[in-house]
């Protein structure tokens, strides 16, 4: 797999080549900060015959410069097309860059409500975290929604867009195209870096999404952090880690317990994804919360 490092100011992309004209621009696994422009996060770049489909416009506006630096790098061609996998700030906050540039953004009708409804949290928590990274960015929502399908192509491409319900926001959907067998999952994959139960806080609905999703059995996976993989590396970070706090919360729930023993439950078994330290005992204390109220 070919894989460039592009400098641009501070911050950092992998450029990763999946095939022929589909690419997967890899930000860094670590926290939002000013000199990823809150771009940690992976993206997807598709190359038709008429234009640019991006999978993703970033955090902010420099993030959404830095995306479109990269995909120069690779093409000529203009993006023509931004879908928005989901509702997080990485996901939507550089729509307004592309659509000035004449872009369609689509995104699902729950993602679009995602983003109205959360846009000052995002812009209040990014503006902490990556600080005058933030300036100039403007919010703008997506144009076009569908429910739970939408067909779309490009030139000489196909793809299906589908929601499933709701896994890291409520809005997260994946972009399958059939032709390379490439997924584009958004936030529904982590790979190399652990996952956050929130904001939608629904492993249980996450784990069935996941589920639908590999019924597609893809060849390839491009995540919503992390690098490209296949579906058994994909389910090892991401969905495997969603049973195991399933399974052990249950336990626990079983026995009476409370939140405390849920945050001292051993996860050790996933200490090779990134960002453990931080967000695994919060994970338990979500996933906790979200069964307790269901037992």
């Amino acid at each position: 797999m070919l894989i460039v490092n592009i400098t641009i100011a501070q911050a950092a992309l992998n450029v990763q080549k999946v095939v022929d004209n589909v690419y997967a621009l890899e930000g860094e696994t670590t926290q939002r900060s000013p000199t990823n422009f809150g771009n940690n996060s992976t993206h997807g770049v598709i190359i038709t015959k008429e234009g640019v489909i991006l999978i993703d416009s970033g955090a902010s506006l420099l993030g959404a410069e830095e995306i479109h630096k990269a995909i120069q790098t690779l093409t000529d061609q203009p993006v023509k097309i931004v879908i928005n996998s989901g509702g997080q700030d990485h996901r939507w906050l550089g729509n307004d860059y592309f659509q000035q540039l004449g872009a369609r953004i689509i995104s699902s009708a729950k993602t679009h409500q995602d983003q109205k409804a959360r846009t000052d949290y995002h812009l209040n928590r990014l503006g902490g975290l990556i600080h005058e990274s933030l300036d100039g960015t403007i919010p703008f929502y997506s144009t076009e929604t569908f429910d739970e399908k939408m067909k779309l192509t490009l030139g000489n491409v196909d793809l299906e867009l589908y929601h499933f319900g709701a896994a890291h926001t409520v809005g997260d959907i994946i972009v399958w195209m059939p032709s390379t067998q490439t997924m584009f999952t958004g936030d529904i994959v982590f790979n190399d870096r652990m996952l956050g139960i929130g904001p939608a806080r629904n492993s249980q609905s996450w784990v069935d999404v996941f589920d639908k999703m590999a019924s597609f059995k893809p060849k390839h996976i491009v995540p919503g952090h992390g690098r490209v993989s296949d579906l058994p590396t994909a389910t090892k970070n991401t969905q495997q880690y969603l049973n195991f706090l399933n399974i052990e919360i249950a336990k626990i729930l079983e026995q009476d317990g409370d939140m405390l023993q849920a945050s001292q439950i051993d996860q050790s078994k996933f200490h090779f994804l990134s960002g453990h330290e931080s967000i695994a005992g919060r994970n338990a204390q979500w996933v906790f919360e979200q069964m307790e109220f269901d037992y």
